[in-house]
């Protein structure tokens, strides 16, 4: 009878073995990150979303331009500059280089007709006509960098001119915080505390309080209370 053979153990670190067991996960693998957007791209990309104004894109955009002077200070090259201006990919370039790029970018998009300030003003009217009052858009135009006669021509496009006729223009703009109060709120408010919120409601909207007043009295209301 012969003798029987030690068994041997497997070792896992020998040579062959997968390191994997039958039934296990595959070992994780690591995403590469997407390389940088260029700034005209991530331009593009916003301006695919909806309309912006010119001071609106350069604040959007700005970050980016500075992440391009950095990344050219740190390695002596700027690896957006040839997409967004035509500097060459070996130039070094500093801060305010990089904002240049930036504003000569805009001008390309403004010249081709996918930046322009009076189509996003024309965008904005249209947008907050009915729930904001005149003077809350014009505002709201000017925070965005829009000129003022690019604003009022897109502002007069949709609504009454109150230096042109000014008792058309404060009835469209009376009967507008009506209705918009109405869909708001769907019925006359009763309590003191409901006139004073629906006051205050249309007040956050741009319209005046003597507008407002007139506003709850002609719902019925009346405008016997003190606002809270």
């Amino acid at each position: 009878m012969r003798p029987k053979k030690p068994k041997t153990r497997t070792n896992s670190r020998s040579e062959g073995f997968s390191g994997e067991y039958p039934g296990s996960r595959p070992a994780r693998v690591e995403k590469k990150s997407p390389p940088q957007q260029s700034l005209r791209a991530r331009a593009l990309r916003l301006l695919s979303r909806r309309e912006f104004s010119r001071q609106e894109l350069a604040s959007r955009l700005r970050p980016y331009a500075q992440a391009v002077a950095h990344t050219g200070a740190r390695t002596g090259t700027s690896p957006d500059a040839d997409a967004d201006g035509g500097v060459p990919a070996n130039a070094v370039i500093d801060e305010s280089d990089a904002l240049a790029i930036l504003d000569t970018l805009l001008d390309d998009l403004a010249e081709r007709g996918w930046l322009s300030d009076a189509r996003y003003a024309e965008a904005v009217v249209r947008k907050r006509s009915g729930q904001y009052a005149r003077r809350s858009i014009a505002q709201e135009l000017k925070c965005a960098g829009v000129d003022a006669d690019v604003a009022e021509a897109a502002l007069a496009q949709n609504l009454t001119d109150p230096q042109a006729d000014p008792e058309a223009a404060a009835g469209a703009e009376f009967e507008a915080a009506l209705a918009l109060c109405q869909r708001k709120f769907r019925k006359a408010p009763v309590e003191q505390k409901d006139k004073a919120r629906q006051v205050r409601f249309l007040q956050s909207r741009g319209y005046s309080l003597g507008l407002a007043l007139r506003v709850i009295k002609h719902s019925g209301a009346g405008t016997d209370f003190v606002e809270e």
